[in-house]
């Protein structure tokens, strides 16, 4: 083969490390940008928060600089050395220590990463898990060491909502493995020794066995409470299935009885563990705020969603332009990653207000009348307006939230689908869900609204959707079908 140059002209698109960069932090959320940001901060020296520099002491004012050099220590002589006259050594104070601090009081503080002198507001509470709460109570009672084994077990082996999901003879044999030789009543008896703790219910195998442990520790003068017991011990599906013409044919009871018994049913819980160890809230930072305004809505970025960081001064006179040394090219490195940081992090918020300012301008009847007056929009219609690729406005879309009047919302939940109405207009599937559950809440809880119905109902609106499809939204909005809905009487 006979080879040859050739000149050919192309365009392509070269990931470089900037690139790489601006899209990362452009799909990162706020806590994931505050954390980008302080690896940042930590691994390059050019670059500092601003609001760390602007509670930095200022130097000293004066025509002595090496003065004010020495009174910060930062100046390349090294440490200052303060001779024993510049300081007094019992300078005039207002008041006394003790007036201030108790200090008889005064317990050991600790950070966030186990240090010492925490700030108290920044010191989260740990919540108590339920295995813990357990043991409190267990070592309270007197139990033999193979009884505290057992229970030890068995307290292991319950989930976050406080339920026994392993079986008995299962337990058993890792008691067995343990070197206890123990028989499986023995098991059982502690286990009914669990069942009595706080919270009530928890040691239950299952719904039915959890809300029988917690009516039994009621009062026995209680009212309905035996029938409640038979209820919830031998006819529980029933009762899911709201078969109340059944319940009633099998207690012996009228419907004002049945409606009490319910009501006794109701008061208990059915995931005890929740009470001792439910999950931490998760908080949100909105990024951009949106506010009415003499009649128009405006955008803007929320300030503390976006980490302000600069060049540091102080390191960037350092670099000398003819120095090829080491330590002058490890400065330039850092300076050049550190501007290109920045403007990463301008790229991004550029970029997301853009974005959101795109989403209010479409979705006013939102803002204004709720969300029966949501627009369909997908990402190609923002992609258009704003001269981004859809892919850009995906990553810019995910786990970002704006703060509107009506509440905080992720910008994804502003893009739906839409679905034509008989008057060819388009119709969102949000402003679909809303309708419906207008409609749901309206209805007669005797006689509930089918799927069907509710499809006719939106249909003689002008709204053509099919049975399934009014399904599909109800089951998205965690509603219960009509037969679950209906209420007794």
């Amino acid at each position: 083969m006979k080879q040859s140059l050739q000149l050919k002209l192309g365009q392509h698109l070269a990931m470089t490390p900037q690139l790489q960069q601006a899209i990362r932090l452009l799909q990162l959320s706020t806590m994931e940008l505050q954390t980008e940001v302080q690896e940042a901060l930590e691994s390059n020296l050019m670059l500092e928060s601003e609001d760390e520099a602007e509670r930095e002491v200022p130097r000293a004012n004066g025509t002595d600089t090496a003065a004010a050099e020495r009174a910060t220590g930062d100046y390349e002589g090294g440490e200052a050395e303060v001779s024993p006259v510049d300081i007094p050594g019992d300078l005039p104070v207002d008041t006394q220590w003790d007036d201030i601090y108790d200090t008889a009081q005064a317990g050991p503080s600790f950070t966030a990463n186990g240090g010492d002198g925490a700030d108290p507001e920044v010191v989260r509470a740990v919540s108590q898990s339920l295995q813990d709460h357990l043991m409190e109570q267990l070592n309270l009672v007197r139990l033999s060491e193979v009884d505290m084994a057992i229970a030890t077990t068995i307290t292991d082996a319950l989930d976050d909502d406080g339920y026994l999901s392993v079986a008995l003879e299962e337990l058993h044999e890792n008691v067995l493995a343990q070197g206890l030789e123990v028989e499986l009543d023995e098991l059982q008896a502690v286990l009914r020794q669990v069942q009595q703790l706080d919270p009530p219910g928890v040691g239950g195998r299952d719904l039915s066995e959890c809300l029988c442990i917690q009516l039994r520790q009621l009062p026995e003068d209680t009212p309905w409470r035996a029938e409640a017991l038979e209820m919830v011990g031998s006819y529980i599906e029933l009762l899911g299935a709201r078969d109340y013409n059944q319940l009633m044919r099998l207690l012996r009871v009228e419907t004002e009885d049945l409606q009490e018994i319910m009501a006794l049913v109701q008061t208990l819980h059915p995931r005890p563990g929740q009470l001792v160890s439910a999950p931490e809230p998760e908080y949100v930072i909105p990024d951009v705020f949106v506010r009415r305004n003499s009649g128009t809505w405006q955008v803007e970025l929320n300030p503390d969603a976006f980490p302000r960081v600069r060049v540091n001064s102080h390191y960037a006179s350092l670099i000398r332009r003819a120095d090829n040394s080491a330590d002058n090219n490890t400065l330039k490195t850092h300076l050049q990653e550190a501007r290109w940081f920045i403007k990463s992090l301008k790229s991004r918020s550029e970029t997301l207000l853009k974005v959101a300012t795109c989403i209010v301008q479409r979705q006013q009847g939102f803002l204004e009348h709720g969300e029966e007056a949501m627009k369909p929009m997908v990402l190609h219609d923002v992609a258009e307006v704003v001269g981004m690729h859809e892919s850009t406005i995906s990553r810019v879309t995910t786990n970002k939230y704006m703060h509107t009047p009506r509440g905080i919302y992720e910008l994804k939940y502003f893009f739906s689908s839409h679905v034509f109405m008989k008057s060819g207009a388009e119709c969102s599937s949000t402003a679909i869900r809303a309708l419906l559950k207008k409609l749901i809440s309206a209805e007669n809880p005797r006689k509930p609204l089918s799927d069907s119905k509710l499809a006719s109902i939106l249909s003689d609106q002008g709204i053509n959707v099919a049975r399934r499809t009014v399904a599909k939204y109800r089951e998205s909005m965690a509603i219960p079908s009509s037969t679950e809905r209906r209420a007794l009487g």
